[in-house]
């Protein structure tokens, strides 16, 4: 599942193509949204929140949003009309036709969301209903040390689930994927099925996760160890040698959510089991 920063690399990439522009002709291939009408929309943004993206339109004073997530396979994309389109015809969930800016000139747009996870139309104002269950975003401009002290609440709430875990819970904090959860386990030096009651600085893990994806967000390739000839710790690199200690990388799927278990990394002599795990 795509991380938060490349989420937000996407609503850039939405709101740099689409925003300022009026929609031509908007096809919602789900069936709850199929008959909207969305032509005549003026676009006026498009924003990230964790790992949902929130396109707002304004339709004759009504304003409206698409949300849509990318879950494990979806994607964005944005071409000239008429344009081949990188995937299958039949993988198209979501396709905008926008017309030239309105206040500068500028060729037509058609952005093409393939195989996206969730599509949903709704009154801007209810934008709750599909957000609103998410910890604070480690990528919100207005993160401060207030939202950090949040979301190390939310982690407390817990102490007996996995840290690994509760870092991939978005409830918790948003915008954490399984990369980051492998990376920010061994830069803590912890192992990932320690208990979160049992992690001393919480408060750390969740400001380098946020300073992470913040040096991240703007890069085209993801790079955790400030080398981007080997630009993970541990994240894939399961039976290769540890990056500090030679030891040979372990990996196996964990998770505590029967049927959502996911692969986990970690270096055996970085981050020993913890006290209750021996």
């Amino acid at each position: 599942m795509p991380e938060g920063d490349t989420v937000y690399r996407t609503a850039a990439l939405l709101d740099r193509a689409l925003s300022g522009r009026v929609l031509e002709r908007a096809d919602l291939r789900v069936p709850r949204h199929a008959t909207a009408d969305l032509s005549g929309a003026a676009v006026l943004a498009t924003v990230p929140c964790g790992k949902h993206l929130l396109t707002r339109f304004d339709l004759d004073g009504a304003l409206l949003t698409l949300h849509t997530h990318l879950k494990m396979e979806g994607v964005w994309r944005v071409h000239r009309p008429g344009a081949r389109w990188e995937r299958p015809g039949h993988t198209a969930r979501a396709v905008l036709l926008a017309g030239p800016p309105l206040d500068r000139r500028g060729a037509p747009v058609e952005a093409v969301g393939f195989s996206l996870g969730a599509v949903d139309l709704l009154a801007t104002a209810a934008e709750s209903d599909v957000v609103g269950h998410l910890g604070p975003d480690l990528l919100a401009p207005e993160w401060d040390e207030h939202l950090a002290a949040r979301a190390v609440d939310r982690l407390q709430a817990s102490p007996h689930r996995p840290l690994r875990s509760a870092l991939l819970d978005q409830t918790n904090l948003a915008g954490i994927g399984n990369v980051y959860a492998a990376e920010l386990c061994y830069l803590a030096g912890l192992h990932p099925e320690t208990p979160v009651g049992e992690v001393a600085d919480l408060a750390t893990i969740v400001d380098q996760a946020q300073r992470l994806l913040t040096l991240n967000r703007d890069r085209p390739r993801r790079v955790t160890t400030a080398d981007p000839r080997a630009p993970t710790w541990v994240y894939s690199r399961g039976g290769q040698p540890c990056r500090r200690c030679g030891t040979r990388i372990r990996s196996s799927s964990s998770g505590d959510v029967p049927g959502r278990e996911r692969i986990s990394y970690w270096c055996p002599t970085c981050q020993p089991p913890s006290g209750s795990d021996r």
